[in-house]
């Protein structure tokens, strides 16, 4: 099965795995699990980090090349990511996890996430 993971346990899974929870390590570990990025999460975390964001410290460019080393396949974002943002209820705030959320609905991949708000919209999302 295919995940997306949010930009949350993009950081957790490679800086620190004590924050996941015994699903999403389940769901990281387990070999038929295809693991993608969005490069809307990488854009958050420089964004981020170049404000000087407390938990955003990482180098973005050493993380995507980390995740392309260990197998994730990077998923960028398109136009038809784009226009799907304009459907979402307005559930959730933050554009990048509203892209993460067009991406899986348009992609047909599981967003994986720690967000209970992001979980509330319906769709292939699961919390963990």
């Amino acid at each position: 099965m295919k995940f997306l993971l949010d930009t949350h346990l993009v950081l957790w899974a490679f800086f620190d795995q004590k924050r996941l929870s015994v699903q999403a390590r389940s769901v990281l570990e387990d070999r038929q699990s295809r693991l993608v990025f969005s490069t809307a999460s990488l854009w958050k975390i420089a964004i981020k980090r170049g404000l000087g964001k407390k938990g955003f410290q990482f180098d973005p460019r050493i993380l995507r090349r980390a995740m392309l080393d260990d197998g994730y396949e990077e998923l960028a974002v398109l136009g038809q990511h784009a226009v799907a943002v304009d459907s979402l209820a307005p559930i959730h705030k933050d554009p990048f996890d509203r892209m993460l959320i067009a991406q899986a609905m348009a992609e047909g991949i599981t967003l994986l996430t720690a967000d209970p708000v992001i979980a509330r919209y319906p769709g292939p999302i699961w919390k963990v």
